[in-house]
This record gives C-alpha cells, sequence and structure tokens, in this order.
C-alpha cells in the first residue's frame, strides 16, 4: 500500500498530513498510525492528521497522537490543516471545519492563521495550578528557570499522578516574562514527551493567567520553543469568547510512503 503525505509543522508541532477525502486510509490501524508519525523508522511527527469530507463545512479534521490514540482537539495541527486545506484548493483564505470539539473557523492573516478555539467559561484554580479545557485539557502552573526546568520527568509525574484519571492531562510549565508575555513548556499525553509548542496549550495558558489576574491584557503572546504565537479573546458574562490562537503554519516536505 502506497500513501501520499505532506509534513507541516506550527511553530516546532509538526505533523504527518493525508488527504483522505476518498475514505481510502484505514483509520483503524493504529501500528500504521505510529509507524508514520515514528521519527526514524517512518515519517515523523507529533501527530497524524486527516483531511476528510463534511457534508455542511469545508472539511473535517481527524487527529491521532503519534502512539496511534486518538485525541481531542490540536489547535497547531488545526491550523496546519487549514495551511493544507488551502494547498489542496479546499478553501482560499477563510476556513469552517468540524474537529473533535465541534466547529471551527479559521482565517488567514498575512502569513499567520489565526483559528478560533471553543468558548471557554470554566478555570479550575487550585494551590498549585489551574485546570482548564480548551478543546483539550490542560494543567497550567507556574514554575522559576523555566528554561532549565525538567519539563518531560515533571510532566510526566503529572500526567499520571493521581489529580488526573487514566486518560491523563496536559502539563504546561510557565514563566511570566512581561506584563503580557509568557513563556511556555509543554509534556504533551499521547507523545508522552515535551514538544516544542502545542496550541491548545498556549490558549489555555493565554487564559488561565488572565483569570488569575497575571496579565490584564486580552491579546496575550506566548512564547514556545518553536517560536511564538498570540492568543486574543474577549470576556462576555464571564466567558472567554471569540478566542483565536494565531501563529505560523508551513509545509515541510511531501512525499509518498510504502507500508
Amino acid at each position: 500500500m502506497q500513501i501520499n503525505f505532506f509534513k507541516y509543522q506550527g511553530t516546532g508541532n509538526d505533523f504527518v498530513m493525508i488527504d483522505n477525502r476518498s475514505n481510502t486510509f484505514p483509520k483503524n490501524n493504529t501500528k500504521l498510525i505510529e509507524f508514520l508519525c515514528d521519527r526514524r523508522f517512518g515519517i515523523g511527527g507529533d501527530g497524524l492528521i486527516l483531511l476528510e469530507n463534511h457534508e455542511k463545512y469545508d472539511f473535517t479534521m481527524v487527529y491521532y497522537n503519534s502512539d496511534g490514540s486518538t485525541s481531542t482537539m490540536c489547535g497547531n495541527g488545526g491550523r496546519c490543516l487549514v495551511a493544507f486545506a488551502k494547498q489542496l484548493g479546499v478553501i482560499e483564505n477563510e476556513a469552517h471545519f468540524e474537529a473533535s470539539d465541534g466547529y471551527h473557523y479559521a482565517k488567514f492573516e498575512n502569513k499567520l492563521i489565526a483559528l478560533q478555539m471553543i468558548d471557554v467559561d470554566v478555570v479550575k484554580h487550585f494551590d498549585t495550578h489551574e485546570f482548564i479545557y480548551t478543546g483539550s485539557p490542560h494543567h497550567v502552573q507556574l514554575v522559576e528557570d523555566l528554561e532549565h526546568f525538567d519539563v518531560k520527568t515533571n510532566g510526566a509525574k503529572l500526567r499520571y499522578s493521581d489529580l488526573y484519571d487514566a486518560s491523563g492531562c496536559n502539563i504546561n510549565f510557565v514563566e511570566q516574562m512581561d506584563a503580557d508575555t509568557f513563556s511556555v513548556r509543554t509534556y504533551e499525553r499521547g507523545v508522552e514527551d515535551e514538544t516544542l509548542s502545542c496550541g491548545t496549550g498556549a490558549t489555555g495558558v493565554a487564559i488561565a493567567m488572565h483569570s488569575t489576574f497575571k496579565t490584564d491584557a486580552k491579546r496575550v503572546n506566548i512564547n514556545v520553543l518553536g517560536g511564538k504565537l498570540t492568543i486574543s479573546f474577549d470576556i462576555e458574562n464571564n466567558m472567554y469568547k471569540n478566542v483565536f490562537l494565531t501563529g505560523p503554519a508551513e509545509m515541510v516536505f511531501g512525499g509518498s510512503i510504502e507500508v
């Protein structure tokens, strides 16, 4: 079997992209998906994304973790899929699509892609951290000297701790840089390691920092290892609405692989 693919990345969060509008990809083959995401034996990626038809919107987003498991929403993956859809000619400068957490709108802003995320009405506050759901579950915790922090060890401990059930949680470690800028490093479940960027995590950090009065900005800059993201939002009746995750999404290469 020969599979045609493209590789995309958004601030270093990289994905194997496959056009599955013909519905020929074996979606239940977990081992195949894991192989395609393997950086040594396969193509390599933090996840695999299928672009599929939708009866109402421009397309459907189907996302898999690099271990082959199905996953919740991926913000950077969503932005990359919008770029892929434009490359395929499915859209022009705007997109309407459905993902695991529902409907999304996206638009091109110069060379960046702004993706509308779900509304957020609850941020759970704890003594050591915040918990927020932005299409995926996120633990947000302030730390000092983030540059030298052991993200993989500490992230794994929290991801598998009694704080969360068997499905786990993504773990974000945060350091405030100035009034509206935060640096973030994220341990992602499914990847089971630190990634260079996490879009839903960056979104969660921005909202969590606003909700805990670390910033009063409604446009928050997030530094990740793979670059910079911007999260903007409005607040209506204690709900975060019109939440947009904005950043780059670029094609790296394309090809075919025999499996």
